[in-house]
């Protein structure tokens, strides 16, 4: 089967699968074009709500393909990184679900969403040293606000691989579950975050993200929205809210 990129949109929450399990779902040159189109697509659905990305599998994403760095390394990290910065930009919740290998263009992948759950058994490396590439300045900086900096020098100098207990104690995970019960927590997780304010969540993922200008457009929109009467009243009327504020379509 061709190495390919599916999706599927169920309950307001998109799944993004990674499919190359010939090679551990290494990502190819094309599946790296097909990603910010993509989520371009998803992003301006109002059914979609939050997104998860994860492998097909028994693994994550072993990287990228090496056969894709016999022509030029420069391209292949071009598309990787126009990849990871449109998934650090998708304008809602997402979270990578992880089992076995996340390695490389990967771990890339994975720190760009904003949370990851992973199975018992995971393996995390970042393994640029072993081919001798410069990681990308972008990555590099998004991999220290994760795990700071010596973790990040830990794993760059070395290109070894942490087990998920280490990834956890560190902050590269948010969550570890037992293999037969990761999707079962993050479709259970992923309802919550569908369930709650796209107004809270647009904003926090904002500032969180380090943008300091907005804070008078969030002001704005949070007048105009609705979302915090209704959610007070949903409060007092002990019902669940219906917030009606969604994601602007990006022009």
């Amino acid at each position: 089967m061709e190495p390919r990129l599916t999706h599927q949109v169920e309950e307001a929450v998109a799944t993004v699968v990674i499919g190359n399990p010939a090679k551990r779902n290494a990502m190819t040159a094309e599946m790296w074009r097909t990603l910010p189109p993509l989520l371009d697509t998803l992003a301006a659905d109002p059914a979609v709500r939050a997104l998860v990305l994860t492998g097909e599998g028994g693994t994550f994403c072993a990287g990228a393909d090496i056969s894709t760095l016999r022509g030029s390394s420069a391209e292949a990290q071009t598309l990787a990184v126009a990849a990871e910065e449109a998934l650090a930009a998708f304008p809602k919740p997402t979270l990578a679900a992880v089992r076995g290998h996340c390695v490389g263009g990967g771990s890339q992948l994975a720190a760009a969403c904003d949370l990851r759950f992973a199975a018992e058994g995971a393996l995390f490396g970042v393994t640029p040293a072993k081919l001798g590439i410069v990681y990308p300045a972008a990555s590099t900086r998004r991999l220290v606000s994760l795990v700071g900096p010596a973790t990040t020098k830990y794993l760059l100098f070395s290109g070894e691989l942490i087990d998920v207990e280490r990834a956890l104690r560190t902050g590269l995970v948010d969550e570890v579950l037992p293999e037969d019960e990761l999707d079962k927590r993050v479709a259970e997780f992923t309802r919550i975050l569908a369930a709650r304010s796209q107004l809270t969540q647009a904003a926090a993922k904002e500032f969180a993200n380090g943008r300091t200008d907005r804070d008078a457009h969030w002001a704005e929109q949070a007048r105009g929205s609705g979302d915090t009467a209704e959610g007070v009243a949903a409060f007092l009327e002990r019902r669940q809210p219906r917030f009606t504020w969604a994601v602007p379509a990006r022009g």
